[in-house]
């Protein structure tokens, strides 16, 4: 149980509230900070949430490592058979899938490209997450489904399904699910379609699956 001291009393709650301290950190501080455009050309904020940006690459190296993570803890793992490895193996080749995805294979460090399929990406890049029906109509409904699943479903429906993120971790994937769904209806609106602030949120998913897969790799490797 976490406490949360402030002027009026104390606060208890039983998830981690990482993802609160961080937005609060990004738009309380990061977005005000000075000096951005002298120093690097655009604010300090909008370089954060660029296109192949810091947030970006954070997020490659968490579902690199999350897979990593996820594949170690398969193989310890007795029973290969069991819902929970099997689980664990679905995390580890899903963010190996994804990681590839973040750095279009290799494109971004390497320069090598396949055309034909490149040449189909939005981005003009070697990647399937930016194919144009998956793009405009699958992607942000898949992402808001997986993160409501990982956040909320999974650990009432099965609790006692280890592999899947606990309750502690659930904010790092309902505030994924609450912008997303805000950004899509914000577009049917009456007022301004709000900011794309994709990648400020999206690094919320790898660093909960992150957490999720070292917590319990520690505690396995220390049994």
């Amino acid at each position: 149980m976490n406490k949360i001291k402030t002027p009026w009393g104390s606060i208890s709650t039983e998830v981690s509230l990482l993802p609160i301290y961080y937005l609060i950190f990004i738009y309380g501080f990061v977005y005000i900070l000075p000096y951005g455009k002298i120093l690097i050309g655009v604010s300090w904020f909008d370089w954060l949430r660029s296109e192949d940006g810091p947030l970006e690459w954070l997020q490659f190296f968490e579902y690199a490592l999350s897979s990593l993570i996820s594949f170690l803890i398969y193989f310890k793992i007795k029973n290969k058979r069991s819902i929970n490895s099997i689980i664990w193996l679905i995390i580890g080749s899903s963010c190996f899938f994804i990681a590839g995805e973040e750095i279009s294979w290799g494109e971004r460090i390497f320069g090598y490209s396949i055309e034909s399929l490149a040449e189909l990406s939005i981005q003009g890049e070697t990647n399937l997450h930016n194919l144009p029906f998956f793009h405009n109509y699958l992607l942000d409904p898949v992402l808001q489904i997986i993160c409501l699943f990982l956040g909320w479903v999974g650990w009432r429906k099965w609790p006692n399904l280890t592999s899947l993120p606990s309750k502690k971790f659930s904010l790092f994937f309902l505030i994924i699910s609450l912008y997303f769904f805000y950004y899509e209806v914000s577009w049917f609106s009456t007022v301004q379609h709000i900011r794309n602030d994709q990648e400020i949120f999206e690094l919320l998913l790898p660093s909960g699956l992150f957490l999720h897969c070292w917590e319990f790799f520690k505690n396995l490797f220390r049994n």
